[in-house]
């Protein structure tokens, strides 16, 4: 129980980190360059890294919400649902991005999605 609500805490971290960057920091210096992109481009897609930075502010919400849900089975089944949605579109990204968003995002979502189901 504890280790399916810890897993599922950090997957929720990992996706604020991810709002953080892609609300805040895709045009700065260093975050384009640790990315790999020109000034041009982090400028262009900055509107669309913004609403993809608030969908996972809103996957990080679902998570915390079904981890202080007072009711622990609808917060074990909310979790359940954030967490396969997470790893569906890990394996999109992976698929059509970049295969690392598949070892990011992927397996702790993974590994939380077990634990979760493990307890629910």
């Amino acid at each position: 129980m504890i280790i399916a609500a810890v897993l599922a805490g950090l997957v929720a971290l990992i996706h604020l980190y991810f709002m953080f960057m892609e609300m805040f920091l895709w045009t700065s210096p260093g975050f384009r360059q640790s990315q790999g992109m020109t000034t041009g481009f982090a400028r262009d897609t900055k509107p669309l890294a913004a609403r993809q930075g608030l969908y996972n502010g809103f996957l990080a919400a679902g998570l915390i919400w079904g981890i202080v849900h007072p009711d622990a089975s609808f917060g074990y089944q909310i979790q359940a649902f954030v967490l396969a949605c997470i790893l569906i579109a890990a394996l999109h990204g992976g698929w059509t991005a970049r295969k690392g968003i598949l070892y990011v995002q992927g397996i702790p979502a993974a590994a939380a999605w077990i634990a979760v189901l493990t307890v629910w």
